[in-house]
């Protein structure tokens, strides 16, 4: 079988279950593999190590399958079906609330290369390497035996296969499968559109994170002067919310927070939000697709009089209303007499709210991007968190993996000292249980996600 011989020099990375293997790494190839071929890994001395597939195409030349010898013909559908077994055993022993998940995450389920998201009875696959573009025949075969799905669609539409020498693809590989499909997260519906959506369309990877905003939706009634009393009514004493001239409020979502979700995507935050009694969202994004979507969602789950969409650019979104809010902050303490109204507040400025959530795309995709996207974290974190009313909190999230958690905690205080507000770290998550992470394997640390409540220096 066909050998790479690793350098003496090199970082013991594999040897700490890190399952990339770079070209200045190796030493010598030996045997003539060809492109998507398994080969033998070697340390210096001949010792063996692991077993990856090739592609000298690749800056990352070799990703190990296996950490005992193994060749192609073994890489067949019994191979596959029995991987994704044990991916489907850790999925039902931790997603416990319907069938819609990561079923592979590719390096983390000892699978590198390729990505499986399940959308109940309809599978999106993505096949991101030259190896397991090789095995697809055997990939699809054992995903139909294990999981016995009505259709798999391939959305292998992404730039990293570029990297590997193959062209972008997406189309149907087996069954029938509709463009958009639904399904629950949460208790809540999610309509998906697999064909156009991001990525495979959509991110499983916030779900818990998701729920964790459950405990900032509620006890913000008290801001406009609303206890509970007990009151007489229809023959008896009931305790009911009670606003300052002593009348009973019968708006049902009296003590929710106000919301501002920027990057929406399909909505799944403002979902959560209405979901634990959120008074009012704002759900933005760019894109009409993505807002479009979110639409959708928010009529399937019945909160469509709670959420008002807006298709706009964040940066400049988010700006608009600091300024706004500033406007009215300096007439407020000059006086009017000391101003000249005649000059507009920023046009559709001045809003705040309880809860601001920021969940960007990846500014930084690569290591030299990471100077520009610490701007970019720093910009949207500090406008974001000059929206936010006194005591409310900041719900923020970083999904570059060039952005480590130190730079991104790092980046926000920076934010927090030119806003003058102090933050107080709540929650600090990472993905969620079907993305796990390989101890070692850096690059599966990607996502960061806090919640911080936010005070002011000075009032």
């Amino acid at each position: 079988m066909p050998s790479v011989t690793l350098e003496r020099s090199r970082k013991k990375r594999l040897e700490h279950a890190h399952p990339w293997i770079f070209n200045n790494e190796i030493a010598s190839v030996d045997g003539n593999p060809e492109p998507g071929d398994l080969v033998n890994v070697l340390n210096h001395q001949g010792r063996y190590l692991a077993t990856g597939y090739y592609n000298p195409a690749s800056q990352i030349t070799v990703r190990v399958v296996s950490y005992q010898p193994l060749d192609f013909a073994q890489m067949d559908t019994a191979f596959f079906t029995a991987r994704f077994q044990d991916c489907l055993r850790h999925r039902e022993r931790f997603i416990q609330d319907g069938e819609a998940y990561r079923l592979v995450y590719g390096e983390a389920d000892f699978l590198p290369g390729l990505i499986v998201d399940r959308f109940g009875s309809v599978l999106v696959v993505q096949l991101l390497t030259l190896g397991m573009d090789r095995c697809r025949e055997a990939i699809v075969q054992a995903l139909i035996e294990v999981m016995q799905p009505e259709g798999i669609y391939e959305r292998s539409d992404v730039s990293i296969r570029e990297l590997e020498g193959l062209e972008q693809t997406k189309g149907h590989l087996y069954g029938e499968c509709p463009r958009h499909v639904t399904v629950t997260e949460n208790g809540l519906l999610i309509k998906v559109d697999i064909v156009e959506g991001q990525k495979t369309g959509y991110f499983f990877d916030q779900r818990e994170n998701r729920a964790a905003i459950e405990p900032l939706m509620k006890g913000w009634g008290y801001k406009s002067g609303i206890r509970l009393e007990q009151v007489e009514q229809d023959g008896s004493e009931q305790w009911l919310p009670v606003n300052k001239s002593g009348k009973v409020v019968t708006f049902p979502y009296w003590d929710g927070a106000t919301v501002l979700e920027c990057f929406s995507h399909t909505g799944s935050f403002t979902l959560n939000a209405c979901k634990y009694g959120a008074k009012k969202v704002t759900c933005l994004d760019i894109s009409e697709h993505a807002i479009e979507s979110a639409r959708t969602n928010v009529e399937l789950n019945g909160f469509t009089d709670r959420v008002e969409f807006v298709v706009a650019d964040a940066f400049q979104y988010l700006r608009e209303q600091v300024k706004g809010l500033e406007d009215r902050n300096v007439r407020a303490r000059a006086g009017e007499q000391k101003v000249d109204t005649s000059k507009a507040i920023a046009a559709g400025g001045g809003k705040s709210f309880d809860v601001v959530i920021l969940d960007p795309p990846a500014f930084a995709k690569t290591k030299s991007a990471v100077k520009g996207a610490c701007r970019g974290y720093k910009d949207i974190n500090l406008h974001g968190m000059k929206l936010v009313n006194e005591g409310g909190y900041l719900v923020t999230a970083s999904c570059s993996y060039h952005m480590r958690p130190d730079l991104f905690l790092e980046t926000i205080a920076d934010a927090a000292e030119d806003a003058g507000k102090v933050l107080r770290l709540i929650e600090w998550k990472a993905a969620g249980k079907d993305h796990p992470q390989i101890l070692g394997v850096d690059e599966g640390h990607y996502l960061k996600f806090a919640i911080f409540e936010v005070r002011s220096k000075t009032k």
